[in-house]
C-alpha cells in the first residue's frame, strides 16, 4: 500500500481516508490510540473495553469484586511506589 498523505486542519485534526477507516474497521465515535514507536507512531484501534470483554473469562463461583479491586490498587500502589513499570 502507498502511504497516505493527510493535511492537518488548523486545530491540529486530521481525517482518516475512508480506505484506512474501511481496513481497520473503524466508525464515528471509535477511539485510537496513537502509540510511540521509536521515532514513528502506531495508530491502535481500541474497539474494545472491559464491558465489552465481561464474561470471556471463565471463573469457579462467585467473585467479590471489592476485594479483587482493592488487591489491583494495593498492586498498583506498591508498584508506583517502587517505580516500576
Amino acid at each position: 500500500m502507498n502511504p497516505l498523505i493527510v493535511r492537518i486542519g488548523r486545530r491540529g485534526q486530521i481525517t482518516l481516508p475512508r480506505v484506512l477507516r474501511r481496513q481497520l474497521r473503524l466508525q464515528e465515535g471509535d477511539l485510537v490510540a496513537f502509540i510511540p514507536f521509536g521515532e514513528r507512531f502506531l495508530l491502535q484501534p481500541l474497539s474494545k473495553t472491559l464491558l465489552d470483554l465481561r464474561g470471556s473469562v471463565r471463573v469457579e463461583g462467585p467473585q467479590d469484586l471489592d476485594e479483587l479491586r482493592r488487591q489491583a490498587i494495593a498492586e498498583h500502589a506498591r508498584k508506583v511506589a517502587q517505580n516500576e513499570p
